[in-house]
């Protein structure tokens, strides 16, 4: 069995209920649970989360609810490995044990049915523990600065500084959007920012990390830019 978990607290602090807050005209976790639907990837869609309005919502958009998530995987401090490896626990316990599990960020409205469907294709192919979303930093990150404790500026990398950008090498981060694994990956803890995984890239117009206001509107902005050039193309 193929299992999508959505990971859900209802305890957000910097953007308040900011997993059903709307984005683009729905709860943004109806923008995963949809794309988690379309792919045609998983068996069963369910949401972990300890919060009974955040549970209506996801039902209502097409995704289970089977447990409450326990309060002490429900704080500040919880990893996202915690909380997927109590769903897939929870599965076995039931007698429905899950092979391949993905876990899917409820603020990523961004994600889309055909990267989940490439990671599951590129997991199975490459028979690592984990396949997740990645993209390119969009300028070299050799050539960072920092601003140091007297206010001025210097190079972390001063070697680098007056090297090409075309030179030095791509680097890329987290997309923050879905992380395909085995369930022996996530259950042994296999750490995914290793060997162990491989990469899902995807265009850097498709990623946003949504932590502020100031993201959230930027997303939301970028969101309506890509509906408007797909409804042009159509």
């Amino acid at each position: 069995m193929k299992v999508a978990i959505i990971p859900a607290r209802g305890g957000s602090k910097r953007i308040p209920r900011k997993n059903v807050r709307l984005f683009a005209g729905k709860p943004i976790i109806a923008h995963s649970i949809g794309a988690a639907l379309d792919s045609g990837c998983f068996d069963r869609v369910i949401v972990s989360t300890d919060d009974a309005e955040i549970a209506a919502v996801a039902r209502e958009w097409g995704a289970e609810t089977p447990f409450v998530r326990p309060p002490e995987l429900a704080d500040d401090h919880t990893g996202t490995n915690a909380v997927v490896k109590h769903a897939i626990n929870w599965l076995a316990e039931q007698g429905t044990p899950a092979a391949y599990a993905c876990c899917i960020y409820a603020t990523a409205p961004f994600v889309q049915a055909r990267y989940l469907q490439e990671g599951l294709a590129r997991l199975l192919e490459r028979r690592r523990g984990y396949a997740f979303s990645v993209t390119s930093f969009p300028f070299p990150i050799q050539r960072a600065i920092r601003i140091n404790a007297e206010g001025a500026v210097e190079a972390i990398w001063p070697e680098n500084i007056f090297r090409r950008s075309q030179d030095l090498e791509e680097a890329f981060h987290d997309a923050g959007q879905f992380y395909w694994g085995s369930t022996d990956a996530y259950l042994t803890d296999e750490v995914v920012f290793s060997p162990a995984s491989v990469p899902i890239v995807l265009p850097r117009h498709l990623v946003q990390d949504i932590d502020t206001f100031e993201d959230w509107r930027r997303a939301e902005l970028m969101f309506r830019v890509i509906q408007e050039e797909q409804a042009a193309a159509s």
